[in-house]
């Protein structure tokens, strides 16, 4: 009898801790992150740059990963998301979509195919011109246009060739 009153003590006592820890079991999550990394970039030197026509955007054509510089920033687009970062070199990091500026969103097709007189601006001085070459519209003016007389040319420099930083 001791026996089987000991079963059924035994048997009702599982059954509680069954009850009282089935809910919390049953809330539990399983997540799983694969993370694929961003294959490594390394460009040798300070890349020269042209203007996306319509844009104030650059990239470099002698380079040959998808990567711009907007803004004082650079970005580079990579299995459907965008990395950011504040070299040409990284490091990057993850940027999410509500934070990607527009202008990168709606780059032209086809951006890649340089227009013949398009002339490659140093690194150093797009860095240094970007903000005020956008605020007075630069590109946008006869002579800054894309490709037009004086593209690639920063006022003032006689030749009209850019001097490297």
């Amino acid at each position: 009898m001791k026996t089987s009153l000991f079963s059924v003590f035994g048997a009702g006592v599982m059954f509680m801790v069954f009850f009282l820890f089935a809910p919390a079991m049953s809330n539990a999550e399983v997540n799983v992150n694969i993370n694929v990394p961003l294959p490594a970039l390394v460009i040798p030197g300070p890349p020269a740059l042209i203007v996306i026509p319509g844009t104030y955007v650059y990239y470099p054509p002698d380079v040959d990963v998808d990567i711009f510089f907007y803004h004082g920033y650079w970005y580079r687009p990579f299995r459907g998301g965008w990395y950011i970062a504040n070299g040409y070199n990284g490091p990057w990091r993850a940027i999410g979509p509500r934070r990607m500026p527009r202008a990168l969103i709606d780059l032209p097709p086809g951006y890649r195919r340089v227009p013949p007189g398009h002339e490659r601006i140093p690194y150093g001085q797009v860095r240094k011109n970007w903000r005020a070459w956008e605020k007075e519209r630069h590109w946008d003016h006869p002579g800054g246009e894309h490709g037009g007389p004086g593209h690639g040319r920063e006022r003032g420099h006689g030749r009209g060739r850019y001097n490297e930083d």
